[in-house]
């Protein structure tokens, strides 16, 4: 079963409600060249991105664990806060 960008962006919204909070851009989008979810995170002039493969992601909304997609998106926000 293969899950639309939009429930990948909204998973990472509800896990993640300080993005909005401090009124970041969110944005997925999903490369088939490397089988992975591009996560970008915007607010002004700053902007990151990384990578969330795709098992990893989906075995979250399947509610399998969300370790890979919490670690990962957890250490990206912070450090984008920080810069």
């Amino acid at each position: 079963m293969t899950f639309s960008i939009a429930a990948v962006r909204d998973k990472i919204a509800e896990m993640y409600p300080e993005i909005a909070e401090h009124q970041m851009i969110l944005s997925v989008e999903f490369d088939a060249a490397k089988d992975a979810y591009l996560v970008k995170l915007k607010k002004d002039h700053h902007e990151m991105t990384t990578h969330l493969e795709k098992k990893d992601a989906e075995d979250c909304l399947r509610n399998i664990k969300c370790v890979y997609l919490g670690t990962q998106i957890g250490q990206f926000i912070k450090n984008f806060q920080m810069a």
